[in-house]
């Protein structure tokens, strides 16, 4: 039986969290390898610490982000992850540290040659690069490749576009399945999309850099 969670004691306990935190905690290292469970968990935050120690994290998620994304495909236990706007792979590492738990896969699509190249050695650092297939080109053309079930969704590419991904992931994502949107502040039809629908429920985590979390209801 696969493991469920309420989404929203999981943005409860988020928001808790991080209101009682140690001062300055998570702001110079937030992927402290010395917090690591497993040795394979302990490589991918030394990769993520190194990532924001060398600055090689264009237009990436603040870490606060990164380890929501990895809570909510962790509680769902993911197995299908698509991801729209891979940039240097900062997020897509997050994501992996869920996928090694569920034993899923992360699609992730990412327009840039350079940018891709270079999450593609992250990973390879990180030592999850069988764990992702990073797609290059124009993801609003790429991802009417995806095949369902989709388990998580994760939107952080260009704001304009963020309606047409919504519109073309939801008829892959399962019943019970997630969106999670990026940056959500600076989208506000896409926000008027996700809560204006019967068919989904949303509610935004704001202690980063805002994430609408939206459930595909059942």
């Amino acid at each position: 039986m696969r493991r469920t969670l309420s989404i929203t004691g999981l943005l409860l306990g988020l928001a808790f969290a991080a209101a009682f935190q140690a001062p300055g905690a998570g702001d110079s290292h937030p992927a402290s390898p010395s917090l690591a469970k497993t040795e394979a968990e302990r490589t991918i935050l030394a990769v993520l610490d190194e990532m924001v120690k060398s600055h090689q994290t264009y237009l990436s998620v603040p870490a606060q982000d990164g380890k929501a994304l990895r809570l909510f495909t962790e509680a769902v236990d993911a197995r299908n992850v698509v991801e729209i706007g891979t940039s240097t792979g900062y997020s897509g590492l997050w994501l992996c540290l869920a996928l090694h738990s569920t034993g899923g896969h992360l699609t992730t699509f990412e327009i840039d040659h350079d940018r891709a190249a270079m999450a593609r050695q992250h990973f390879e650092q990180a030592g999850v690069e069988k764990l992702v297939t990073v797609v290059e080109g124009n993801a609003h053309e790429q991802i009417a490749k995806l095949k369902a079930p989709v388990d998580v969704a994760f939107i952080d590419a260009e704001k304009p576009g963020y309606v047409d991904y919504l519109n073309k992931l939801l008829p892959v994502v399962r019943p019970g399945g997630l969106i999670l949107a990026h940056n959500v502040d600076l989208v506000p039809d896409y926000v008027k999309a996700v809560t204006g629908s019967p068919d989904l429920e949303t509610i935004f985590y704001m202690e980063g850099a805002g994430i609408a979390v939206t459930l595909k209801k059942r």
